[in-house]
């Protein structure tokens, strides 16, 4: 009896240290932020008759990191900073966080899992990207590259990877690397907010009425190579899509687009034998042949 309890006593502190690290991705208050302007972080129910639920994360006021690291074995140094969609309102915490994250695990590649403030502030003005959103996320950038050393990252491959609303959020980080959007706190905001690649899968938001690009995005011969895929009846996505990627040619950025003929939107990681759920393969032949795999 004394044998099994302290196996059982011995297993409790293993699988505490099998859980990914959180760390506050602000040394204080997130820039901006009031306490009590929106409810408290919680996962919201999923909607009726709604197969596999969604994990949908709402009221983030406390922005953070998760990490999650491949096997010693397999890591590359290699990082991919994960960034849900939702609309700007939750985060599809799950499907588009930390099931992508451990995809990226498979490649030897470090997911940082994003948690971004949502919903949109009532201060913040209607009919725009959310700043704050953009402050989280550059700051993740720096974040993740100033723990290079520390977590065994070469900081010349640090990756962003977005979907729907997290991929505007991350073609947004993308265009706006030459001033941040809050004034900086340490010395991980003294380095690059720019990735060094970035993967687009549906980004939402990239045009605006006049189907141009939004005037937030830019798109310049130093834009760092990208990845993208869209569904073809992704309706709200597709035009979007394929206008980023017009300018990434005009530019000369290397890219490679993928158009699936179905699967709409919001796929995320969920498993199908449709064509679209073959986006994770294709993007890691990608990364391979660019190099981002390399040990």
């Amino acid at each position: 009896m004394r044998t099994v309890v302290l196996s059982l006593l011995l297993a409790v502190p293993v699988a505490a240290a099998d859980k990914p690290p959180e760390i506050p991705l602000w040394p204080g208050v997130a820039p901006g932020e009031k306490a009590g302007a929106i409810p408290d972080e919680a996962f919201l129910p999923a909607k009726p008759g709604e197969q596999p639920p969604i994990q949908r994360l709402g009221n983030v006021s406390k922005p953070t990191l998760t990490v999650f690291k491949p096997k010693k074995e397999l890591d590359t140094g290699a990082a991919v900073i994960v960034v849900p969609g939702g609309g700007y309102n939750i985060l599809a915490f799950e499907h588009e966080g930390s099931m992508v994250c451990e995809w990226l695990n498979s490649l030897g590649v470090t997911g940082v899992l994003l948690k971004y403030r949502v919903p949109r502030r009532p201060d913040q003005p209607k009919g725009e990207p959310p700043v704050s959103a953009l402050q989280d996320a550059q700051r993740a950038v720096g974040l993740v590259r100033s723990k290079a050393k520390e977590w065994g990252l070469d900081d010349k491959r640090i990756g962003m990877l977005g979907f729907s609303a997290g991929g505007h959020l991350t073609a947004w980080t993308l265009s706006t690397t030459d001033k941040r959007a809050y004034e900086p706190v340490d010395a991980a905001d003294k380095l690059s907010s720019r990735p060094d690649f970035v993967v687009l899968i549906y980004p939402a938001y990239l045009t605006n009425r006049e189907k141009v690009l939004s005037p937030e995005l830019k798109v310049t011969k130093d834009t760092p190579s990208c990845f993208l895929a869209v569904s073809y009846n992704d309706d709200g996505c597709f035009p979007g899509t394929l206008e980023f990627t017009k300018a990434l040619k005009a530019n000369k950025v290397p890219a490679e687009l993928h158009v699936f003929s179905d699967g709409g939107h919001g796929y995320g990681m969920k498993p199908s034998d449709k064509s679209y759920a073959t986006w994770p393969k294709r993007c890691g032949e990608w990364l391979a042949e660019r190099g981002y795999l390399k040990k």
